[in-house]
């Protein structure tokens, strides 16, 4: 077993972590610079994590491409190691949840959620493993080509570098482990170094559960570490998820390679003078502050018809001022802190100068360190920072519409298009819209924040493109192969 080193922080238990990195089934010391990991609620230091040096990343990636080269498991014994990382995982729970809590500043409620769903998406990615296949292809229905058969393969595409984000530090990297594996590919990781011990337990788990030497490494470091994967042609495909400036430039790197981009989002909601209140309201107060509303999908604009605003603005209300926030250790807490204490300062600096210009704040409070209250306002407009930019923390901003087609029209308007929710009775608005808002998904009785992990997931525009969701993920990290038999 991995050594660990146990970390306590003032407001939680003491934690055993993983610090080093994972190369061909070895942990060892890393050979870059020590970086600092923080509580995120306390600020106080966790633990130091051991950052990789260009030739232990050269040696990680080596050993994949050998791996690669010697052959996968078969889909059968893939599936059964996914099997039991599942199993392992449910059985740590508690270490996972309150390494999540400390490290990403998650509460009970939003860490718990993380491990059940990749629970899932390791059971899922097992099943599509015993399942990958091809297609037979009709070709004597071509002119001339009697007697010859034709079947289609799905073949590992080679060596993945995952390169994953810090809002969920457990299940997007499963996301991208998980269907990697499961098509016979090696992955080199590399997490947020603001939550690398989360995706360490995940890595220990899968050596315990069997995964082959050379088929999973971890390395941890900043942007230099990506580059640093980037420029290694035996790398053929990146699985990132995290901002469309980042993504763009691993793009442009990428070059011949193919990839899967998961990138910012301004994500709406939309509520039409049908909808029903009772069942969009709660969903929207979960989904806009979930995890402190630092997710992709969070709803930020909520677009309410003008025959049901004023009601909305005062049964919302009430449901965010009442939202409990701080500590992520009490288990009554819904909204915990930012990652970093300069994330809750931007993200209070645009609640001020949206107020200055002319917005009305329905529910919030100042900022407390790395928390700021939950937050609903009304009144903005576009050009406002919240308006236009991904605030990805705990604000709802109300804007009115009038038709429809000006609501579809505020969706499309931004340069994002991950996912949108709509709540509705009406069939005519509901397919109206699934068929012109330019966005990944449509959730009609849903908000925007909706996703089931066997689902496709994936953005249009300059949120990115490919699709996570362990079925349509393997689909993108195999390489279809047609052989043909002339009898």
């Amino acid at each position: 077993m991995a050594a660990k080193t146990e970390t306590r922080t003032g407001n939680g238990p003491a934690l055993e972590v993983e610090r080093r990195l994972l190369i061909a089934g070895i942990w060892q010391r890393g050979n870059g610079p020590t970086r600092q990991v923080l509580d995120k609620y306390t600020c106080a230091e966790l633990a130091p994590l051991e950052t990789a040096s260009d030739e232990q990343i050269a040696a990680a990636v080596a050993a994949a491409h050998a791996a690669f080269e010697d052959g996968a498991p078969t889909p059968w014994e893939r599936g059964e190691i996914l099997d039991r990382a599942a199993a392992l995982v449910e059985i740590q729970t508690g270490i996972l949840v309150r390494t999540m809590q400390a490290e990403a500043g998650f509460t009970e409620a939003d860490a718990a959620g993380e491990v059940k769903r990749c629970i899932q998406t390791l059971k899922l990615s097992a099943e599509e493993a015993r399942r990958l296949k091809g297609d037979v292809v009709p070709l004597e229905g071509a002119p001339g080509q009697a007697g010859r058969l034709a079947f289609t393969l799905r073949l590992p595409i080679g060596v993945v570098a995952a390169i994953t984000p810090f809002n969920s530090p457990l299940n997007t990297v499963t996301h991208k482990l998980a269907p990697a594996f499961a098509a016979g590919n090696p992955v080199v990781l590399k997490p947020s170094s603001n939550t690398p011990f989360t995706a360490a337990k995940l890595c220990e788990i899968l050596v315990e559960a069997g995964m082959p030497d050379g088929f999973l490494s971890l390395v941890h470091g900043g942007a230099e570490v990506a580059r640093t994967l980037l420029a290694d042609q035996r790398i053929r495909f990146f699985a990132f998820t995290g901002s469309t400036e980042v993504g763009r430039e691993i793009q442009r790197s990428a070059g011949l390679r193919r990839s899967q981009m998961e990138l910012g989002s301004i994500a709406f909601t939309v509520l039409c003078d049908d909808a029903d209140l009772d069942r969009a309201l709660p969903k929207i107060a979960s989904a806009g502050y979930r995890k402190a509303g630092q997710v992709c999908t969070s709803v930020q604009i909520l677009l309410v018809h003008e025959a049901i605003a004023d009601q909305v603005e005062q049964r919302l209300a009430p449901l965010v001022a009442d939202l409990p926030y701080g500590d992520p250790h009490q288990s009554e807490t819904v909204v915990g802190p930012l990652i970093s204490e300069g994330d809750a300062k931007r993200i209070a600096n645009w609640i001020e100068d949206a107020v200055a210009g002319g917005a009305r704040k329905l529910a919030g409070g100042d900022r407390q360190g790395t928390v700021v209250p939950p937050t609903l306002l009304a009144d903005i407009n576009p050009e406002m920072a919240v308006g236009c930019r991904e605030i990805f923390g705990p604000v709802v901003c109300i804007e009115r519409f009038s038709r429809l087609d000006e609501a579809i029209a505020r969706v499309n308007s931004t340069p994002y298009g991950l996912a949108t929710g709509l709540f509705t009775n009406g069939l005519d608005a509901a397919l109206a819209s699934a068929r012109r808002m330019r966005v990944g998904g449509v959730h009609i009785n849903e908000t925007s924040s909706s996703r089931v992990d066997l689902m496709p997931y994936g953005g249009s525009k300059d949120s990115g493109f490919g699709r996570e969701g362990p079925h349509y993920a393997i689909q993108e990290m195999t390489e279809e192969r047609i052989i043909t038999i002339t009898a």
